[in-house]
């Protein structure tokens, strides 16, 4: 148990017995009051997002974690494999924890993944991925007065907006946040 002024953002917690990352941590003194601590925080077993508030004197439980880069292999019934890059041991991720940003997932990227307790809590993502694109529709004459976007899928079957110049075979840049084209690679 720690207090809870010693955490802070991107440390996991353990709150009502499930596993918490801290998104966001504010300390607010309020006029004519009394001192609290704010805190946003994702649940790593269901992915939800909710906010706590906490007095200075409170303890919580810090959860120890690690991050380490890994390569994805492939996927099977049995879930997705990454190779750590160094001891080329073979970590064995389930599609519950894979299933928001399966989309992401290309064979020998590096992607890190956060341990809590000795096993995987979630995989995150960059902040912008180099993508392929696999099927793209021609852009119609006369439609480049203004910025007008196609629908464009990727070569993991995501599907992105890109402006009409982009043709099938090109490499973008995606966001990874949002799925939105941030320009050619």
């Amino acid at each position: 148990m720690a207090s809870i002024t010693t955490v802070r953002k991107g440390q996991a917690l353990r709150l009502n017995g499930e596993v918490h990352i801290i998104l966001e941590f504010n300390h607010r003194t309020p006029p004519n009051n009394r001192a609290f601590i704010q805190m946003k925080t994702r649940n790593l077993s269901n992915g939800k997002v909710a906010e706590h508030r906490f007095t200075p004197n409170d303890s919580v439980d810090v959860v120890n974690t690690s991050r380490d880069p890994h390569e994805y292999s492939y996927s099977d019934p049995s879930g997705y494999h990454f190779l750590h890059p160094e001891t080329f041991e073979d970590v064995l991720v389930e599609e519950a924890l894979v299933e928001p940003i399966k989309d992401y997932l290309i064979e020998g990227n590096s992607y890190e993944l956060l341990f809590t307790d000795g096993a995987v809590a979630s995989v995150e993502l960059p902040a912008s991925m180099e993508m392929k694109v696999a099927e793209a529709p021609e852009g119609v004459k006369g439609d480049s007065a203004n910025n007008v976007y196609k629908a464009a899928t990727m070569e993991t079957g995501l599907v992105v907006q890109v402006p009409l110049f982009i043709k099938p075979g090109e490499s973008i840049k995606v966001k990874t946040e949002d799925g939105s084209y941030q320009g050619r690679a």
